[in-house]
């Protein structure tokens, strides 16, 4: 292996006591020459020593007891503070530039499991149970078919001899041997990528069940490739500082890199075997526990003393229910549901989320709490005639809003209609948690501008002088890079067929709103990607491009659908595209390879669901028109996705204008924009009182964190937070470091894999539910035995 530069590490944790103003005192540009070697950014200061990034690599993996650099000066090992902690001493840092990447066996997996991963999410948009096919569930079953193929495929290192082979290139090409955590890693992040679901199926899908229109398969597909690769064209332009900085550590992979090195390296030491037993162990137990909550006993998704109480309670139900959706806020359940206290794939987890991003949330759910409960009592927005939790849309009596009533034939908004119907009422939960996003959006903007401009710009300036500071990048650098204009060449490529389809597909949106759709997505991508890097926070950007869509193109609910898409899922493509790219560096996966997994994977992911979504429409168009569907197919997802269309294209200036019913929705972007001030100033002149330890993106944003789904797990994930990312951390950061993220993707995996399992055995993806008998905990109504209410 080719020797790195060296790398400054310092003794000991960043200094908690530190105001702003020292860290605004580093040199833009570390030191990064021969001689002086890499600073780390986090201990800057008089005790400095310089190591070889061979030398650090060398001090042991994550599973050793004992490693120089876990130390502090008393020989105790200290806590994890800083992204430097979190990236090197949880990363490992070993690396072979030899193993081989581009064989037979990836590329067979990667294109099989990245086919299967697309059409399994495309059929679940039409049905009415979910899943989704996240990473740890594609990590898991692409090892076991990887070990199979290493097992049963001829090769040269066949451990049976009738299947070994000559050792020639081509034999090696088809199985080279031991399945490697290269290989592993190209064929996840291939087949992430074609999971990703394209929101274009969702316009398609739309058109033809609601609007009777049905494009063309060539405009189709070429506008499902620019949607869809628009936003990896931006994501990597901005690689140098949402990819490339320790700072960009992304909390929610370290349990994916965790299980990458447990599954690929170290099996011959004996610690590392003690967390290979760990984690089966888990995975396992929690397979088989899993089947209790989800299916024999449900009342273990929320165990509330207070519903046993008072069965017959409504505020009961809607202060401690929590086991169904939009049953009430779910206090003080107890919940034994890993499914929800996990992670579900999503970028939030109690194990891995940073305590003071979590902290944050749970400030804004007391909030949440006390505003929901308010406006109801106060019946403000005539709360008491709706439903205390909901998203539809209603009229003033209470009654379901009935949206065709008020459109014309070619679903554009008619006036007449509109005043004999009257304007449709959200309930006053919807609006508030419409406000909260708002204003989540608008702190996420300030939040950046003050606290993280600096860190951008320095990053962006060590990109151009080439002294990035980050030992895994010093490792990249044994590869050939993906130059910057091959990502400015899918950008300006997915813009071109973008613009053409826009044009000649019927999407009712100009051109010039095209274009400033690309530029919503290229301004706040940035944003989005600093906050998701850093601080594990995803901003909620999708009812702002509805916003700014509704005012481009008032009455015109197609054209909010392409503008909501090109805006907000090239935001979420882009964000998902530099998860994996940070992904390929942790594992020191060669960048073109990282390229080619992600844009091809993107392209059979689009086709797929193309094609998916055509045989579904086409075999269950009637059941998919239905409100209520069956219990195998469902056209919800459309459904909602054509509603908030409506709602946003048609009557945004009837209900979202400054002088409208729900005008504060849009304003509160600038009420957002306020908020991050004073924290800003207090901890500028008070440093002592930790103002910037508050995420007040998170918080604002989670004010609306309750508006629908099961709420019966915050709780119990509250407590786990305490536990892991306070007390572990802290207090036992062994084994914080050696256990915490392998217990929570052994976790979140196997209730994964169980849920797959379920959910094609008893609960309806095979075409027919089997439910379990009805007995104590597993009761007739609400789980929790709170009161049901209409």
């Amino acid at each position: 292996m080719a020797a790195s530069p060296p790398v400054h590490v310092g003794p000991t944790e960043l200094d908690e006591k530190a105001s702003i103003k020292d860290k605004d005192e580093l040199p833009a540009a570390l030191p990064s020459d021969e001689k002086k070697g890499i600073v780390d950014p986090t201990n800057y200061g008089e005790d400095i020593k310089v190591i070889d990034v061979d030398e650090l690599a060398a001090q042991g993996d994550v599973y050793e007891t004992v490693r120089p650099l876990d130390m502090d000066e008393s020989g105790k090992e200290r806590s994890f503070e800083t992204a430097w902690d979190w990236s090197v001493r949880l990363v490992s840092l070993e690396d072979d530039p030899m193993q081989p990447v581009w064989t037979l066996r990836m590329l067979f997996l990667a294109v099989g499991l990245g086919c299967f991963g697309a059409v399994l999410s495309q059929i679940f948009v039409f049905r009415p149970t979910t899943i989704y096919v996240s990473h740890l569930f594609i990590q898991t079953f692409a090892y076991i078919l990887g070990k199979i193929y290493e097992e049963f495929i001829p090769g040269p290192q066949n451990p049976i001899p009738f299947l070994r082979t000559r050792d020639t290139a081509f034999w090696r090409f088809v199985n080279p041997g031991s399945f490697n955590i290269k290989e592993h890693t190209a064929i996840l992040i291939m087949s992430a990528a074609a999971v990703h679901g394209a929101l274009a199926i969702n316009i398609f899908a739309a058109e033809d069940l609601y609007y009777h229109f049905t494009i063309s398969p060539a405009k189709a597909i070429f506008t499902l490739l620019g949607s869809q690769l628009l936003g990896y064209g931006l994501a990597g332009l901005m690689r140098s500082f949402l990819v490339y900085p320790t700072v960009s550590s992304y909390p929610n992979l370290f349990p994916t890199i965790q299980m990458f090195d447990l599954l690929h390296r170290g099996h011959s030491n004996v610690l590392q075997q003690k967390r290979i037993k760990v984690f089966w162990i888990a995975f396992v137990g929690v397979f088989i526990w899993q089947w209790f909550p989800e299916y024999i006993a449900p009342l273990l998704t929320g165990f509330s003393i207070f519903c046993l109480a008072r069965r017959d309670s409504p505020w009961v139900t809607r202060l401690f229910g929590g086991t169904t959706s939009n049953e009430g806020l779910g206090l003080f359940s107890i919940c034994f549901d890993w499914n929800y206290i996990g992670s579900g794939g999503s970028a939030y987890g109690p194990l891995f989320q940073p305590l003071w991003t979590q902290l944050s949330q749970y400030i804004g759910m007391v909030l949440c709490i006390i505003v929901f409960c308010a406006i109801y009592v106060q019946n403000i927005w005539k709360a008491q005639n709706f439903p205390f939790l909901s998203q539809l849309l209603y009229y003033e009596n209470g009654t379901e809003y009935d949206q065709l009533l008020i459109l014309n034939d070619d679903y554009t908004l008619n006036r007449e209609k509109l005043e004999e119907q009257g304007l449709p009422w959200l309930a006053p939960s919807n609006m508030v948690g419409k406000i909260a996003y708002s204003m989540g959006f608008g702190a996420s903007v300030m939040h950046i501008l003050l606290w993280c401009r600096k860190d951008i710009w320095r990053a962006i300036t060590e990109a151009r002088d080439n002294t990035i500071v980050d030992p895994h990048y010093e490792r990249m650098k044994a590869y050939k890079e993906a130059p910057l204009w091959w990502y400015g060449g899918v950008l300006v490529v997915s813009i071109a067929m973008g613009l053409a389809t826009n044009q000649t597909s019927g999407s009712q949106l100009p051109w010039w709103a095209f274009l400033i759709a690309v530029g919503f997505a290229a301004v706040f991508l940035p944003i989005v990607g600093f906050l998701y890097s850093t601080v594990c926070f995803v901003p909620s950007t999708s009812d702002v491009a509805r916003i700014f869509g509704s005012a481009l193109t008032p009455g015109r609910p197609i054209a909010n659908m392409y503008f909501t898409m090109y805006a907000y899922n090239s935001i979420e493509q882009g964000r998902s595209m530099t998860r994996d790219l940070k992904m390929g560096q942790y594992i020191k996966l060669p960048p073109r390879v990282t390229f080619t997994m992600q844009t091809v994977g993107a392209v059979i992911g689009a086709l797929l669901n193309y094609v998916i979504m055509k045989i579904v429409i086409d075999q269950r168009r009637e059941i998919l028109l239905d409100v209520q569907g069956t219990n195998v197919w469902s056209g919800g997802t459309i459904q909602a996705f054509n509603s908030d269309a409506v709602a946003w294209g048609a009557l945004a200036k009837d209900l979202y204008s400054p002088s409208g019913r729900y005008g504060m929705v849009p304003l509160s972007i600038l009420f957002g924009l306020a908020v991050p001030i004073p924290f800003w100033l207090v901890h500028h002149y008070w440093p002592q009182l930790k103002a910037n330890l508050i995420l007040t993106p998170m918080l604002l944003s989670s004010i609306a964190i309750m508006n629908g789904g099961i709420t019966s797990n915050y709780f119990m994930q509250f407590l786990l937070c305490l536990f892991s990312q306070f007390y572990l951390r802290k207090y036992k950061p062994g084994f914080f470091r050696k256990y915490n993220f392998l217990l929570s993707a052994a976790l979140d995996g196997g209730t994964e894999v169980m849920i797959f399992v379920y959910t094609f055995a008893v609960g309806g993806a095979g075409g027919k539910a089997i439910d379990f008998p009805r007995w104590a905990l597993n009761p007739k109504g609400n789980p929790d035995y709170c009161m049901k209410l209409n």
